[in-house]
């Protein structure tokens, strides 16, 4: 039983200040609230129901499809508290929608990552659940997110993300007056090494919590550095929010296909009629 204190809000949550009628079951996760007006450009329409801290929400319809949108500001805590509070109104699906570095060259400027996977090096996790639990993506959104950027035409990859605390130390960036953290070089190379794709800082809690709570979730973000070639450049910064919300309607689409099959989950097997 959860106390008062623990609890203080009957209606909406403390945090979001969002109630149970206010989200669709899909919700697109950018960080920068800013992002949401980018990201609902998109849809069919929209409505702002709640904008409170960091934290702005719009609900509407994507192609028919109900869909909304939350910023979670930089980094993992705050993230962890829009999942936490979201799935406490009923909503059951994440999509993790941003930018990030690369960390392979073949990930140009402009390209979108869709991650399988995350790296946990992030501190906010490890709060929920022991270190080597896996912060895997649901196959479904992955499947509905490539399906959406392959329909878009966007160049995209496939694979591991990195998700850390720190901008810089823990992206094995210079600090302040060219600080470097203790095996900085070491760290990104054993990443690279192993395949690693990129570096971001939200994903890893995200599918972590989603994990734990029988939830979904995903995560698609549009390259703006590349860590290997030096570039870094502001470019397709909306090619995420586009993607994500076809993936929206894709997944309708598949839950329907699953459903109608009476599967126990998405597969090959199946189609989709769009």
């Amino acid at each position: 039983m959860t106390s008062d204190s623990e609890d203080p809000n009957d209606d909406v949550q403390y945090h979001l200040e969002v109630g149970e009628d206010d989200v669709a079951d899909s919700v697109l996760l950018p960080g920068n609230p800013e992002r949401v007006e980018k990201v609902v450009d998109y849809w069919d329409d929209h409505d702002i129901v709640a904008e409170h801290r960091e934290y702005r929400t719009a609900t509407g319809n994507h192609d028919g499809t109900p869909i909304s949108v939350t910023s979670t500001g930089i980094g993992g805590p705050s993230a962890a508290i829009a999942l936490e509070e979201l799935a406490r109104v009923g909503a059951d699906s994440f999509i993790r929608v941003g930018s990030c570095g690369a960390i392979q060259e073949e990930a140009s400027i402009g390209d979108l990552v869709i991650t399988t996977g995350a790296v946990r090096q992030e501190g906010t996790s490890k709060e929920y659940v022991r270190e080597d639990y896996p912060a895997s993506a649901d196959h479904r959104i992955v499947s509905a997110l490539v399906a959406a950027a392959e329909e878009l035409g966007y160049d995209y990859h496939l694979g591991v993300t990195c998700s850390t605390d720190s901008f810089y130390a823990g992206q094995s960036r210079p600090g302040f007056e060219d600080f470097e953290a203790s095996g900085s070089d070491e760290r990104i190379a054993a990443l690279q090494e192993a395949g690693v794709l990129n570096f971001e800082m939200e994903a890893a809690t995200i599918l972590t919590l989603a994990n734990l709570y029988g939830l979904r979730a995903g995560a698609v973000c549009t390259v703006y550095a590349n860590r290997v070639t030096g570039e870094f450049r502001t470019e397709g910064e909306r090619k995420a929010a586009k993607c994500a919300s076809l993936a929206v309607s894709y997944l309708a689409e598949m839950d329907a296909a699953v459903e109608e099959a009476d599967a126990d989950g998405w597969h090959a097997g199946l189609s989709i009629d769009r």
